[in-house]
């Protein structure tokens, strides 16, 4: 899109999530110059200068923004009811005047209307659907239940940079992923803990690309939305854990899931994962070592997607080839 170059310069089994695999994955029509976005809340309330933001941020993009019906609803920390966010989400994707949904902001909630969403409807009217955070386990459901890919990438309220543009431009607008790699300030002016990139166990390695939030993985253990990880490429991210409870949830991960059977992980960047006072810890880098180097998968840390204002965007079931010794994550080609 010109103007993006310009900134430039009802609940189904367990087993159905088997069952859906057999349907061909359905991609999305490319966002074109001069597209309706439509913006939802379908977690968190969002405030009103988070939502001006968004309507700013995307109409610089060159979109429309149709907001959604119940964009400014609040209910305690829901921003709205279950009922009227599941019904933007349909709107959104019924509308024939809507050509992509963008989520204004993650937080919690999405886990409640997993149940409610009509997975034949969205399946029969697709659009790319864009988040991050809390819409981890919408992305989970689209591509287990409705088979359709959906993008894991910054929230319409969240910072525009220009590394965010770019993926923008090139994973929605022309729809070629191409590669993900770390940027080079991550090397130099930017370079903490949080940011460092590192090997944790080499290979390479393909599959469908599937993950998000780690606490919302950790989170959807048990239940009817559970993610399958077996021959999956699988990426994490978090933000405020403390290492031990970093520990907790890839514990868990590991030992209520199949993520051992995972071709590979990419962990972004956890942001402010670090120990508060004099408590004896282990560091962020010696906790992801501890638990994921024994899988003896590859895995490497540090990729531009998480709690950070320059992210990539990740088509969530493409499937994508890692290589952990050049810390690299490439996608096959599509035909969008």
């Amino acid at each position: 899109m010109a103007t993006v170059a310009a900134a430039l310069a009802n609940v189904p089994s367990v087993g159905e999530n088997h069952k859906n695999k057999k349907k061909k994955l359905i991609l999305p029509a490319k966002i074109r110059e001069g597209a309706t976005v439509a913006l939802i809340a379908p977690s968190s309330p969002p405030t009103s200068a988070k939502i001006d933001k968004a309507l700013n941020n995307l109409k610089a993009m060159g979109f429309k923004v149709l907001p959604g019906q119940h964009l400014r609803d609040q209910k305690g920390y829901l921003a709205g009811s279950d009922a009227d966010r599941v019904a933007d989400i349909h709107n959104a994707f019924l509308d024939p005047t809507i050509d992509a949904i963008w989520c204004v902001r993650g937080g919690y909630g999405c886990t409640r209307i997993l149940h409610l969403l009509d997975m034949d409807l969205i399946r029969n009217h697709p659009k790319p659907l864009i988040g991050y955070s809390d819409i981890t386990a919408l992305h989970i459901a689209l591509y287990q239940r409705a088979r359709l890919v959906s993008f894991h990438g910054q929230v319409g309220g969240g910072d525009m940079t220009e590394f965010t543009l770019r993926y923008i431009q090139r994973s929605l607008l022309e729809g070629i992923p191409g590669p993900v790699t770390m940027p080079p300030f991550y090397q130099n002016m930017r370079l903490t803990p949080d940011y460092e990139p590192y090997v944790i166990h080499p290979g390479v390695a393909q599959g469908p690309l599937i993950g998000g939030n780690l606490t919302l993985l950790a989170s959807m253990i048990g239940t009817d939305f559970a993610p399958q990880y077996k021959d999956h490429l699988v990426f994490m991210e978090e933000i405020g854990e403390a290492p031990y409870r970093v520990d907790r949830l890839l514990t868990q991960l590991i030992h209520g899931s199949d993520l051992r059977e995972a071709s590979g992980i990419v962990l972004g960047v956890f942001s402010d994962c670090i120990q508060k006072g004099d408590t004896p810890t282990l560091t962020l880098r010696e906790c992801l070592q501890d638990r994921l180097a024994p899988l003896g998968i590859p895995v490497y840390y540090g990729a531009p997607f998480g709690h950070i204002s320059d992210q990539c965007v990740l088509p969530y079931g493409v499937t994508a080839t890692m290589n952990a010794d050049e810390m690299t994550l490439t996608f096959a080609s599509q035909d969008k």
